[in-house]
């Protein structure tokens, strides 16, 4: 009797991603899912996965592994029935599941991309010295001195952030910099194992590009987004409009600074700023798909098993030259935030609904009675709605109308 295909994926904590995406695409493929992770969220993932019959998908086996050192993935496959494909949508896993995929003779992105990309400095260093971007900045080594940021060349205001930071932690605007090596300070304090860059601020419209492609050249545009960002300090994601079809000379020169890192494999969430002048300068290349439940509205919106192809890729199936995506769609999405720290005393619950033609999704982020800290980042999310229908104007309206409706209370 021939075995299912064996897909090994590597995680951290338990994702809407995973659980709700790739787990379920992966079980209408018929893999057989391996799921490596640390073994401090072992039990968060086998919870998660527990009755995974509500979710369409099958049953998952979950292994401890110290999945951050690519050497204890190889060596914990090896253990193991030959895998055909390693996966991750973790930002903080692409390099390792890059070169265990290599290791084994699969499928992959390269690993010099995949870490090129997620080094803010190393990025911005290879952008320079081919000639396509220079993005002005410094950087200091895990416990180095905050007072190495203080480039001479560097200009005001700045963005401070972890080399290596995902979903806006630590992300900081400073004015001056007495208020860079300030932040810096308070930042290696929380994070003391994190090396820092401070880039110049980048003005423009802050947007995003949703890529796929396959070992054999394969590069589709899915489509993007327009980013409503949090009022300065802070960059925080607070809602998200579609843009179906993006401007082409822009979509252009950010497909050849990808082209540039060699981002080609897989599914790539690429955020950028349009300049004044029309010029596309890149903010950062996640090299996994669209976070924060976004990933399952561009499948929704888009009609097209999007997780599916992801993994087909990793097995080494070759892309449709054409998708069948649906054109018509208009959508967003919403992040409600907390503003202050306590105690969710009041939210709205889950809901699926019909509103003017358009599918209306909400789905809370934190429970009623969780206490937390204000984080100034995507931690902050009480929750997500997502709105698809076939006119802007219609959607807008219905989010609006939505969350204007809603009530979320905070107790001190």
């Amino acid at each position: 009797m021939s075995r299912l295909p064996a897909l090994a994926v590597l995680a951290l904590n338990p994702t809407d991603s995973v659980t709700h995406g790739f787990l379920p695409a992966a079980a209408r493929l018929g893999l057989d899912v391996t799921v490596l992770t640390e073994p401090r969220y072992v039990a968060a993932h086998r919870d998660a996965y527990a009755g995974r019959d509500r979710f369409d998908a099958g049953p998952v086996a979950v292994v401890p592994c110290e999945v951050t050192d690519f050497r204890e993935v190889v060596a914990t496959l090896a253990r193991m029935p030959a895998p055909d494909a390693v996966f991750s949508n973790s930002d903080h896993l692409q390099t390792q599941a890059a070169l265990a995929a290599e290791w084994f003779g699969l499928p992959g992105k390269d690993w010099r991309a995949a870490l090129r990309v997620k080094n803010k400095a190393h990025m911005r260093r290879h952008l320079a010295d081919r000639g396509i971007d220079t993005v002005r900045s410094a950087e200091v080594a895990a416990g180095g001195d905050p007072a190495d940021l203080l480039a001479p060349d560097l200009t005001y205001p700045c963005v401070l952030k972890p080399r290596e930071g995902v979903a806006s932690e630590d992300v900081v605007l400073a004015a001056n910099a007495e208020e860079l090596w300030k932040r810096a300070a308070e930042t290696q304090t929380r994070r003391p194992g994190a090396a820092l860059v401070a880039e110049e601020f980048l003005p423009g419209d802050l947007r995003t590009l949703e890529t796929l492609g396959d070992a054999a050249g394969t590069w589709h545009v899915l489509g993007g987004f327009r980013t409503r960002l949090s009022p300065p300090p802070y960059f925080i994601e607070e809602g998200l409009t579609w843009e179906p079809d993006p401007d082409r000379a822009v979509t252009s020169q950010v497909l050849a600074q990808l082209d540039a890192l060699a981002v080609a494999f897989g599914i790539c969430h690429t955020e950028f700023v349009v300049d004044g002048g029309g010029r596309a300068r890149l903010v950062e290349v996640n090299y996994r798909a669209i976070g924060d439940q976004c990933d399952l509205l561009l499948a929704d919106l888009l009609e097209v098993p999007v997780f599916e192809h992801v993994l087909r890729t990793h097995l080494g199936e070759p892309l449709p030259r054409d998708l069948g995506a649906r054109t018509g769609a208009r959508a967003r999405q919403d992040t409600p935030c907390a503003d202050r720290p306590g105690t969710l005393t009041a939210a709205p619950q889950a809901c699926e609904r019909t509103v003017d033609g358009c599918a209306l999704t909400y789905r809370p982020l934190r429970a009623i009675g969780e206490r937390h800290e204000l984080y100034h980042t995507n931690r902050d999310y009480l929750g997500v709605l997502r709105v698809v229908g076939a006119e802007q104007e219609t959607v807008d309206r219905v989010a609006e109308d939505f969350l204007a409706a809603q009530r979320w209370e905070i107790t001190p």
